[in-house]
């Protein structure tokens, strides 16, 4: 099926040769907008389904951002959709295989410290991965990685650093944590916000760590970054909806659409 996605791509995007990958969260959805030259629905792509979650529209984007090639995910599979692991990780798989070197994996995350407001931005250096399953069981596949992957350094520590420093150059306040992912698709209790804190998380979600084991696995370089969308509960008094999520990213996409270009820019 791997082959078959691939082949199907690239029959579309003919001699575009992709360098860098993003896959855009929930919320994140514009910066694929801006910059389309070619687009692909993913119910189109073999082994690829059909998006089902509101602020994902589903199409792989193929664009040139800042003279670099770009593919963006606008959308990605999570794993609460009742999606195999295998299949919220395929699309990293073809990115690699297209020539994908560097990942951008972005989403919308609950604010764990305290400090984290919404709309905020955060720098993911390290996860806790706490879903209850590893993308990387079963039969392992040579030709993308080993069988046994260090994950010292899954969130490349040079691109942290031109991150930050993109930040602090253009303006663009960030905050920098560890992200831990649980499977969802309920938000987390506040017995289980406290664990997160206790264990180590700034910011918990439902999606990316996954993705970020495979593309670490697959020798890509890979670059997190959380758009804190509102505070965890018992962080704060006021309940969580979906639809917060999508007005707090909203508030955020200016500077998210800001510092991502500069960041493609720089890469």
């Amino acid at each position: 099926m791997l082959d078959s996605a691939v082949e199907y791509i690239k029959d579309k995007i003919k001699e575009f040769k992709p360098e860098i990958g993003i896959i855009l969260g929930s919320g994140l959805g514009e910066l694929a907008d801006e910059y389309c030259d070619i687009a692909i629905d993913y119910k189109d792509i073999p082994g690829f389904e059909a998006s089902t979650i509101a602020g994902h529209k589903g199409r792989l984007v193929f664009a040139k951002i800042k003279e670099k090639n770009v593919v963006m995910m606008q959308g990605r599979f999570h794993y609460y959709e009742g999606h195999s692991i295998q299949k919220v990780v395929f699309p990293v798989k073809v990115m690699k295989k297209l020539g994908v070197k560097t990942i951008i994996i972005t989403n919308a995350a609950g604010g764990v410290n305290p400090s984290f407001k919404p709309s905020d931005l955060m720098i993911i250096t390290d996860h806790i991965n706490y879903m209850g399953v590893n993308p990387l069981i079963g039969k392992n596949d040579d030709s993308l990685g080993d069988r046994f992957p260090d994950m010292s350094e899954v969130y490349t520590s040079d691109y942290i650093n031109l991150v930050k420093k993109t930040g602090r150059d253009i303006g663009v306040e960030l905050q920098e944590g560890v992200y831990m992912a649980l499977t969802g698709p309920s938000y987390e209790t506040p017995a289980e916000v406290k664990m997160a804190k206790i264990i180590g998380a700034d910011a918990v979600g439902m999606s990316t760590v996954p993705e970020a084991i495979v593309a670490s696995w697959a020798g890509m370089k890979v670059i997190g970054l959380s758009c804190i969308c509102n505070s965890a509960a018992g962080v704060s008094t006021v309940g969580l909806s979906h639809k917060d999520v999508i007005n707090a990213a909203n508030k955020a996409k200016e500077k998210f659409k800001l510092l991502v270009n500069e960041v493609i820019k720089r890469l």
